[in-house]
């Protein structure tokens, strides 16, 4: 969240984060992360997904180890959205077995956390 924006009424969050997860996941390029993400907060799946450009990966797959440029997301919903994000998320990608990491959120600005939870349903 940018900008000062004010969270006001509906569901409250703990200080401590509560319910909120982050989720990470990777992407082959910034279009395809963005139009994830578009969706994804378009949904209500997730209140912010930030896209982090530059990362490179290395993984083993298929018996080689592979280096790609990637692009990394990062992902904030509530934990009982989990399974419909990981099923929406993983028909919008590409790869077919997408990185979906899903962090309880320990802590945060209150009015930050309340905003997450209001943005996502």
């Amino acid at each position: 969240m940018a900008g000062g924006r004010s969270a006001s009424g509906g569901r409250k969050a703990r200080a401590g984060g509560g319910s909120c997860l982050l989720v990470l996941s990777t992407a082959p390029d910034r279009a395809t992360a963005e139009r994830i993400a578009r969706a994804l907060v378009g949904e209500r799946l997730a209140a912010c997904v930030n896209v982090i450009p530059g990362l490179t990966s290395l993984y083993r797959w298929k018996g080689k180890i592979e280096r790609d440029r990637e692009v990394l997301c990062l992902i904030k919903t509530r934990k009982p959205l989990l399974p419909k994000l990981i099923r929406r998320l993983t028909a919008l990608h590409p790869y077919d077995v997408p990185e979906v990491i899903a962090l309880p959120i320990a802590g945060g600005a209150r009015p930050y956390m309340n905003w997450l939870l209001e943005q996502t349903t």
